[in-house]
């Protein structure tokens, strides 16, 4: 097996929601970067090119939605995997997600730590 982690990055308003993923992903074996809000999260994309993306949706300045689209229309960025991770619940923000804006998973908070591991996997072609 090859030495390089998979490099998981985590774009989040709340950091204590940060450092859980953090403590989850640490114990899976994944190299994590967590970023607080938007604009910190699309600087530190470009500059770490992460494998998988967790991304908030309901953020300050920046919410996730316009993240998605700057990934979406830069060509360093546009091909890593998004994994949305929403307190928000509504069926038409899952449709708009996974359907229309054709992001690889959705989550909604709160989340277990097997849920969460088996979606970063499944998007990313592992078995757990």
């Amino acid at each position: 097996m090859a030495d390089t982690k998979t490099k998981v990055m985590c774009v989040e308003d709340d950091p204590e929601i940060i450092e859980l993923i953090r403590f989850i992903l640490d114990r899976k074996g994944f190299e994590f970067i967590g970023a607080i809000g938007g604009r910190e999260g699309l600087e530190t994309m470009r500059r770490v090119k992460p494998d998988l993306v967790l991304l908030d949706l309901m953020m300050p300045e920046m919410d996730g939605w316009e993240v998605y689209k700057q990934m979406k229309a830069d060509d360093k960025l546009k091909d890593i995997p998004v994994i949305v991770v929403t307190a928000d619940g509504q069926p038409i923000t899952r449709v708009l997600g996974l359907h229309i804006a054709h992001v690889d998973d959705f989550i909604t908070k709160p989340f277990g730590p097997q849920e969460l591991v088996r979606s970063i996997n499944k998007v990313l072609g592992k078995s757990e």
